[in-house]
């Protein structure tokens, strides 16, 4: 049954990113309530995109944790579907309070999950992960009541009006709310300075729960481009442009600083925790330079960057059961079976997420840098973009080299003489790893047409005036005693 709704979740999405990539955009009423005084979801452009990164990327993982880790507690497929309803309905909203009440469903679900199948660690870094989302909590409900306020609204497309039209003092108060709210977003997306948790806590949670959380840290980036663009007016609106250019400083501190992370990691899990930092950070650069070819860049490399992950995630899983005791340490001279397809997989899925041709990581770069060269600015960001490819093409280099290179000799029956693992990995355990690897490439080889996506979507970011109008013109449906028309 999971796995249907899944599927079905993924034909969905596949057909509104269709439907939006000729422009279309749909609001739907809950309740039949017209906004703002209803809530309302907003399909277009960039949500259907995250809808459908999502559904696939849920689909993969799936079927990785189906049969194995699914049987190690109670409720892991509930908690699943109830993770996928809070990542939609946090792309699909159009109101702010409801975009809190999605990010607490869906770090609820993501809560269980980490814990799912016990063990200290989980546990330790459950207790972490808690204790610094209810600070983000906190700090989402106060950024809310600042807003509602001084405007009356939450809704996203009317908040874009309203706060256009404040005095001086609610002009100041409203800035408050949005810096908080900011913040926020960047707790979540794990940038500069409040990043920590997630190298703590991504590592211990199972290969696919990891391979989905991929993904949440691309909620705060999402969110930090819908709310700034169509509530905040984007740089020329409520925000100083010096918030803009600290969130650029920022995310290349941060990309820079977690490069330096995978230097130092003992294990594998945690090498690729700081590369979903590093991804993160780089986007939030894009956004803080907020041109349309920034902006385009971020949404391709986001496509790229969350599932090479997943697909590093799910090989680093096989890769501990593959080592026996020694699980994914990056030690040399510890036995590994199958080395040569465990090998392999690794080897495409560490050339994808260090950005290196042909895949699209390379590309999404590019077009960063493309964007980077008019600015002023633009001779350290192309430093530390650059330093922080080598950076992590050396610690996936020596990762390789110390599991696979230097590990002793296996014989043909996967065995080796002292102290190897037991049996071979079955091929539903690395069969989930190609097809996040079969999406990656997939992603290079459409990289035109996704291109074309990309723009025209951060041209929709650029100019929200058609979107809040839409938003805000949709009338609810005549029920059947409503009165005719005169």
């Amino acid at each position: 049954l999971s796995l249907l709704s899944t599927l079905l979740l993924l034909g969905v999405a596949a057909t509104m990113v269709a439907r939006a990539a000729d422009g279309w955009t749909s609001v739907y009423l809950m309740s039949n309530w017209a906004a703002p005084y209803g809530i309302v979801l907003v399909a277009d452009r960039l949500s259907t995109l995250m809808v459908l990164a999502t559904s696939v990327l849920a689909l993969v993982s799936l079927v990785a944790a189906t049969g194995s880790w699914d049987e190690r507690g109670p409720n892991f497929h509930a908690l699943f579907q109830i993770q996928l309803m809070g990542l939609n309905g946090a792309f699909l909203t159009g109101d702010v309070f409801n975009l809190f009440v999605f990010f607490e469903v869906m770090l609820i679900a993501s809560y269980g999950l980490l814990l799912h199948g016990g063990g200290g660690p989980r546990i330790g870094s459950g207790l972490r992960f808690v204790t610094i989302n209810l600070t983000g909590a906190a700090l989402f409900l106060i950024a809310v009541g600042l807003l509602y306020g001084v405007t009356g609204t939450l809704n996203m497309a009317d908040l874009g009006l309203r706060l256009r039209e404040l005095d001086p003092t609610g002009r100041a108060l409203a800035q408050s709310g949005a810096l908080l709210l900011l913040l926020v977003f960047i707790l979540k997306s794990a940038v500069l300075p409040l990043y920590f948790w997630l190298p703590q806590t991504y590592p211990v949670a199972a290969g696919p729960v990891a391979a989905l959380f991929a993904i949440m840290t691309k909620v705060g980036i999402y969110s930090l481009l819908r709310v700034s663009s169509v509530s905040f007016g984007g740089a020329d609106g409520l925000l100083p442009p010096a918030v803009f250019l600290l969130l650029t400083i920022g995310g290349g501190a941060t990309y820079l600083l977690a490069m330096i992370g995978t230097l130092a990691s003992r294990d594998l899990r945690t090498l690729i925790a700081y590369l979903v930092v590093s991804s993160a950070a780089f986007l939030l650069t894009a956004a803080g330079i907020g041109t349309e070819a920034s902006l385009a860049a971020a949404i391709y490399y986001l496509m790229h960057s969350t599932f090479a992950a997943a697909a590093l995630f799910l090989i680093a899983e096989q890769i501990a059961i593959a080592r026996g005791k020694e699980r994914d340490r990056l030690h040399a001279g510890v036995a590994v079976a199958q080395p040569a397809l465990l090998g392999g997989l690794f080897f495409v899925g560490a050339t994808a997420t260090a950005s290196l041709p042909p895949f699209g990581g390379f590309i999404g770069k590019a077009m960063l840098l493309a964007a980077a060269v008019p600015l002023e600015r633009g001779g350290w960001l192309f430093a530390a973009l650059l330093l922080g490819s080598l950076l992590a093409i050396v610690a996936l280099s020596r990762a390789g080299s110390q599991i696979f290179w230097k590990a002793r000799r296996v014989d043909g029956e996967g065995a080796a003489t002292a102290g190897a693992p037991p049996a071979r990995i079955a091929a539903t355990g690395w069969a989930p790893a190609v097809l996040a690897l079969a999406v990656v490439a997939a992603i290079a080889v459409a990289a035109a047409p996704l291109q074309r996506y990309a723009v025209a979507t951060a041209a929709a970011l650029l100019q929200p005036a058609p979107l809040i109008e839409r938003t805000l013109s949709v009338v609810p449906r005549p029920g059947p005693h409503s009165e005719p028309d005169r």
